[in-house]
């Protein structure tokens, strides 16, 4: 820096470095209401990829001429896709330009979405279920770009409105489905969403700002940072152990819904399963009040009560599932100790290393998916032997282990 008639003058590097600092700060404070809306919708549409299939197992098994553990095995694959994406996928988060990377990510699963739609045989639909996991980590790329923009007091409200969003969609995923599926086939939902990912594509490439790499590693580096971070960073273990437990009894519930309503106690369609999911999408507004809790208090005891709700819910599933008041309870209680969670371990997640924060929730993601993916095969595989009471008891025992497991970490933590 010289002076020049009193004032002072950056030098070029100098002048660059400050410019760049300026665009980054300027950067930061973008993220205004409407960014974050249409950043909260993106998350929904992309995860509720992964969740179409679940209404439309009982079609696709009699279309495709197969058996129920055979076609319960789509959900399963579509899960380990996504954390297999997630794992070597999403970290590129923190080398490349966000926004080129989202859009590229939004190609590759329609074309995926696409190929399900037109898939001849199980073989191929199980191919491209497996393709839709992997290419539907749209929103483990946005979630955090989103926290990036925001400013540090207010990531717990950020976390929050998307996190709900997600959950909105990945319950009403389920809901659309059931519904297009009984009207039209279960081939015509993929179609669907195939399209809808071409729109939502144009509207990210109009709205969303461009980004600078947080890190100029590479990518094998990239991924042994990733991986060392689970040893590393005990907050994020429990975080994602945690995760992985609820989210697999979750799983394990939803992925058999739809033959609990077709069996002789409901005489149900797809659409009625699918209908369920505006109960869970209902309860999911409570996810912004639970942000800002995480603000305010401890992520780690929210997470011992999200918890308890869960285990509760599978009690009353347990008892009374076969009779519609019971479902209706149980589907409450456990959508609302799982997005409390989910935004709880994620709140616990992004309080550590900010530069990070591509690869900590790539941790955690897939993690939180291949839960998912055992969850949803053991749940379907309960139900082939023992029906409503397999999949209650595997809840259960998943919730139980998991809060033995919190409150066990949280000591060592303290």
């Amino acid at each position: 820096m010289r002076e020049e008639a009193g004032v002072a003058v950056l030098s070029r590097p100098a002048a660059r470095s400050a410019r760049i600092e300026t665009r980054e700060a300027v950067e930061r404070d973008r993220l205004t209401t409407p960014l974050l809306v249409t950043m909260a919708a993106a998350c929904a549409l992309g995860i509720a990829n992964l969740n179409y299939s679940q209404p439309l197992l009982g079609q696709m098994q009699r279309s495709l001429h197969t058996s129920i553990r055979a076609v319960g095995s789509l959900p399963m694959l579509t899960q380990v896709g996504f954390a297999v994406g997630v794992l070597f996928l999403a970290p590129l988060g923190d080398i490349l330009e966000r926004r080129r990377l989202i859009l590229a990510m939004l190609a590759l699963v329609t074309i995926s979405l696409a190929a399900a739609a037109l898939a001849p045989s199980l073989p191929f639909l199980c191919g491209a279920s497996l393709a839709i996991g992997v290419t539907s980590v749209i929103s483990t790329l946005v979630l955090p770009f989103a926290v990036y923009l925001s400013q540090p007091d207010q990531r717990g409200r950020t976390v929050g409105t998307i996190a709900a969003s997600m959950l909105i969609g990945l319950l009403l995923s389920r809901t659309i489905s059931g519904i297009v599926g009984q009207a039209f086939g279960w081939r015509v939902m993929y179609g669907v969403a195939a399209g809808t990912m071409i729109v939502l594509a144009l509207v990210l490439k109009a709205l969303l700002p461009r980004s600078r790499p947080a890190s100029a590693m590479s990518y094998g580096s990239l991924i042994r940072s990733t991986l060392g971070h689970i040893r590393t960073e005990p907050v994020l273990r429990a975080a994602t152990l945690n995760g992985m437990l609820l989210y697999a009894a979750l799983c394990a519930f939803w992925a058999t819904l739809v033959f609990l309503v077709e069996s002789p106690s409901y005489r149900m369609g797809s659409a009625q399963a699918g209908l369920f999911g505006l109960l869970g999408a209902i309860s999911a507004l409570a996810a912004p009040f639970v942000g800002r809790l995480a603000d305010r208090h401890s992520p780690r005891m929210l997470v011992g009560v999200a918890s308890l709700v869960m285990l509760a819910g599978f009690v009353f599933l347990a008892v009374a599932g076969a009779h519609l008041a019971g479902l209706l309870a149980g589907i409450v209680l456990l959508d609302v100790g799982a997005q409390s969670a989910t935004i709880s371990n994620q709140a616990s997640v992004y309080s550590l290393a900010e530069e990070a924060h591509s690869r900590l929730y790539t941790v955690y993601r897939a993690g939180y998916s291949l839960g998912g993916s055992v969850g949803a095969f053991l749940g379907v595989y309960a139900w082939s032997i023992r029906q409503w009471a397999g999949v209650c008891a595997v809840g259960i025992s998943l919730v139980t282990v998991a809060l033995l497991v919190h409150l066990r970490t949280s000591r060592a933590q303290r």
